[in-house]
């Protein structure tokens, strides 16, 4: 929502947006933004207490900056369309702090850390997880591209910001997951040294993902006339997706009044349907299930309540991918290619 205020000295009045407003408190002197304060997500679509703006004020140094959960891409990209709209200097000064934080935390390798500069527990490790690579990644191609509203921002970071992606593109192709000589998919997060797929929290073991892979592949994917390395790097990630899949399956939250909420999360034939896991060993591909105790498992089923309704262990996270964006890109790029479906062994 935009409105006009007077600003001392001005000669005429500047347009707010009160969204970009309360953006602007919350953003951090490194200037990325949190995901949330003492662990309550952090919204701008409702308006802030005296409290709350008074508590903003007092931690702008506070090292909690990140790119997990949208944090940060979502305020530059918002930040910029909001400039776009009312020509307020202080939006865009705040999105190229956003943008220059990006660079800083990018790694000499093209990595991305979720947190920076908090390198505390996993927050160090190059994350796939949730897409934070990736999304920070769209935002730099973005503005390399001058589209999506990021046009608006300094001409003078179009240049990094393509160095960026470049650099992240080569970190994708070189944490690509070998198995047994051959080309797989990437881990939800990899080590920022030796780029191996690396443990997160308990329950997300270093193993390969179904999901994260997917979007990895969509950035790839959109790469202006792709390298035979890009080209080679997807065509692996496509055969490996389909030969993991769980073809006749489907997940389900089923009514169990015997559970705490009401509902059990189940795996159960299903014909027609194909589920892939979030998570796959890393030597026999097999989908495996992990709960708070760090023991993989083979069943959904024999891991905790807790976690099997609390994260999302299967889903269709590649279906789209496969049965339409890659064969357009497969036409359109590498049509010499073999055939996508493909087996591992």
């Amino acid at each position: 929502m935009a409105a006009a205020t007077a600003v001392a000295g001005a000669t005429a009045p500047v347009a707010i947006d009160s969204v970009a407003e309360r953006m602007l408190l919350y953003q951090r002197s490194v200037g990325g933004w949190p995901k949330a304060l003492d662990d309550v997500k952090v919204k701008y679509d409702h308006p802030l207490t005296t409290a709350e703006r008074a508590a903003a004020r007092k931690v702008p140094a506070k090292s909690d900056a990140t790119i997990d959960n949208d944090a940060t891409t979502r305020e530059i990209r918002y930040l910029a369309k909001a400039y776009k709209a009312t020509q307020n200097p202080a939006y865009k000064a705040a999105a190229e702090r956003g943008i220059r934080y990006l660079l800083a935390m990018q790694y000499p390798n093209g990595g991305f850390p979720q947190y920076y500069p908090d390198e505390s527990g996993y927050r160090h490790q190059i994350t796939y997880n949730d897409n934070a690579m990736v999304k920070a990644l769209q935002v730099l191609r973005d503005l390399s591209r001058r589209t999506n509203d990021l046009d608006a921002l300094d001409a003078s970071l179009t240049a990094p910001a393509a160095k960026a992606v470049d650099l992240g593109i080569a970190c994708m192709l070189k944490t690509q997951y070998v198995q047994r000589g051959k080309l797989t998919a990437w881990c939800a997060q990899h080590d920022e040294k030796t780029l191996l797929p690396a443990k997160a929290r308990a329950f997300e073991l270093a193993s390969l993902s179904g999901m994260e892979t997917v979007g990895i592949v969509r950035f790839l994917m959109d790469t202006d006339n792709p390298s035979p390395e890009i080209r080679k790097s997807v065509e692996a990630a496509v055969a490996w997706l389909e030969a993991v899949k769980l073809s006749g399956y489907t997940v389900k939250d089923q009514p169990d009044p015997k559970q705490p909420k009401g509902f059990d999360r189940v795996i159960v034939p299903e014909a027609g349907s194909t589920i892939w896991a979030r998570f796959y060993d890393l030597t026999t591909n097999q989908p495996i299930y992990v709960g708070r105790e760090s023991k993989p498992m083979s069943r959904l089923a024999d891991i905790e309540y807790e976690r099997r309704t609390g994260y999302a262990y299967a889903g269709v996270w590649p279906e789209k991918l496969l049965s339409r964006e890659y064969p357009r890109w497969q036409q359109k790029w590498n049509k010499t290619a073999s055939p996508a479906p493909g087996s591992i062994k």
